[in-house]
């Protein structure tokens, strides 16, 4: 019977940044790519995680962010491709949030952003056209009991380019997700944003290791530009 050699966790003192730094560099990591057809799904760019001059839950990363994201989306319409936003939002009574909003009751608290409400809110930087698709979700997941499955099956995409916050929740969720579904899976990183820096590339790293392809956001307007 061979021997089975295990590995400890490792800790070699390099930061979370400087891990992500690293895997970026690397070469020989294999990318999953863009197929056909994409969707750009914009994850909870509401007042209440965007807005850092109004609420303590907010945060940005890239002060770009936004721009970036505003282009993308743009990039996607001209294709005629989808163009999804998504936000967090609970009746008033807190009855639909379920255990993810029992940990507190806060003015800033989860289950606190009330439909309608200033938090719930999109951003009102965001350049959310007509005839793109919007909806509130109550869990992290974009697709979490929520008509982005059948979307995406209805338009035949192939590729889901994630964009939004928090990097370590609901941007890591959806991005597991769309994987899980069989999708290409593309996150554009000056597109994403979270409260720590070490939650942020942390959680690029992983994603990048495991579940989607972790790029620049020039590649995909590179690839809008020479699929066009």
């Amino acid at each position: 019977m061979a021997d089975i050699i295990g590995t400890r966790m490792a800790d070699d003192g390099r930061t979370a940044r400087q891990i992500f730094d690293d895997v970026m560099a690397n070469p020989a990591r294999a990318h999953f790519g863009f197929g056909d057809k994409l969707a750009v799904v914009n994850v909870d760019f509401q007042n209440a995680y965007t807005r850092i001059d109004r609420y303590r839950t907010a945060y940005e990363t890239d002060p770009r962010q936004i721009e970036h994201v505003n282009h993308v989306s743009a990039l996607a319409r001209a294709a005629k491709m989808p163009v999804v936003w998504s936000r967090v939002g609970y009746a008033d009574n807190a009855s639909d949030a379920g255990v993810w909003g029992t940990r507190t009751d806060t003015p800033d608290s989860l289950q606190n952003i009330k439909y309608g409400s200033d938090r719930h809110a999109y951003d009102d930087r965001c350049d959310i056209r007509p005839g793109d698709t919007q909806f509130t979700k109550r869990m992290p997941s974009a697709f979490f009991e929520t008509p982005l499955q059948s979307l995406l099956t209805w338009h035949q995409v192939d590729t889901v380019v994630v964009t939004g916050g928090s990097t370590s929740g609901c941007v890591r969720a959806t991005a597991v997700d769309a994987l899980s579904r069989g999708y290409r899976t593309i996150v554009p990183i000056e597109t994403t944003a979270d409260k720590l820096a070490s939650y942020h590339w942390a959680n690029l790293t992983d994603l990048q290791l495991k579940y989607a392809d972790v790029v620049p956001v020039a590649d995909v307007i590179a690839w809008f530009e020479n699929a066009a």
